[in-house]
């Protein structure tokens, strides 16, 4: 008797299976790490927002006070959008599949979650989905107003300057009020971390600042570097690099967390498993991101 022939025992010694799925290595946004993060209860969340303050007036002792201007406020809305998903699977691949398959799928579906949510944090447009930072109105730091995101130019149309490139970061580093500065990080992709480690300063010294101990994030400029797959490359009109305290700056808004509904009876002999997910998202304080723009000016 043999394992290599069925009639002859090997039908006794069936394959092994694994009963586990080995996961897939996703690209997940780190944007939810370093945003602030509301619960809320309802489907909008609105806040009074003071884009300035009071007028004041230095006056003499006995002078005349007129009125002033009172504080301005803005309000600021952010609607939890919805994200779903609807896989479907029979009930006998349920019964019969050696790895816990409801598990698997509710895992997956997560994890897909977290990728569009993290890019829809970067990028999203607004239309049923959150609005990134990269897609508000940009303008040069210099005409910096609220509503608008500043950004600060590379001087070259396409890539960094050939001459002293990381003296752009300083410039972008700068274009931040010191009370959003003391928090500040820089949220770029891997790409553009690559060319820009390779920077030197004028005693041909790297600016990058390798982690000091295992598991310790790497440093720019004593600031700490956030890689955010999501964020564009380097190329001509793009923004591949952002300044900013961004728990100030960005703000998630989670409705309810992960909702799985099984159903066996909508689509028989398939079983659904119809999962949602309510999360919005946009910018909170437009002072409070700098972003760094390939261009001549």
């Amino acid at each position: 008797m043999s394992v290599g022939s069925g009639p002859d025992g090997g039908y006794l010694a069936p394959p092994e299976i694994e009963t586990t799925v080995t996961q897939r290595l996703a690209a997940l946004s780190p944007i939810r790490a370093i945003a602030g993060i509301r619960q809320v209860s309802g489907a909008t969340f609105k806040r009074p927002f003071a884009r300035s303050g009071p007028a004041t007036g230095w006056v003499g002792e006995a002078a005349a006070r007129a009125q002033t201007d009172s504080p301005v406020l803005a309000e600021q809305v952010f609607p939890a959008m919805e994200l779903y998903a609807m896989p479907a699977a029979t009930q006998t691949l349920i019964d019969d599949a050696a790895v816990d398959l409801e598990s698997w799928i509710a895992g997956e579906v997560e994890t897909v979650f977290a990728e569009q949510e993290g890019a829809a944090f970067v990028a999203g447009n607004g239309v049923n989905k959150p609005t990134g930072f990269l897609t508000q109105t940009l303008v040069a730091n210099g005409a910096w107003e609220w509503g608008k995101i500043g950004f600060v130019a590379t001087g070259a149309a396409a890539a960094f300057p050939e001459d002293d490139p990381a003296d752009v970061l300083f410039d972008l580093i700068y274009a931040l009020k010191a009370g959003f500065r003391q928090n500040g990080r820089f949220v770029m992709n891997r790409k553009t971390q690559a060319v820009v480690r390779k920077m030197k300063d004028g005693a041909g010294h790297y600016v990058w600042s390798p982690p000091a101990q295992a598991g310790g994030a790497a440093g720019l400029f004593t600031f700490p570097v956030t890689e955010a797959e999501d964020m564009p490359d380097i190329g001509a009109g793009t923004t591949p690099i952002a300044f900013g305290d961004f728990r100030r700056g960005y703000l998630v808004v989670d409705r309810l967390g992960l909702r799985i509904l099984r159903d066996p009876y909508s689509a028989k002999p398939y079983v659904l498993f119809y999962t949602t997910k309510r999360v919005g998202g946009g910018v909170a304080d437009y002072d409070a991101i700098k972003l760094l723009k390939v261009a001549a000016a």
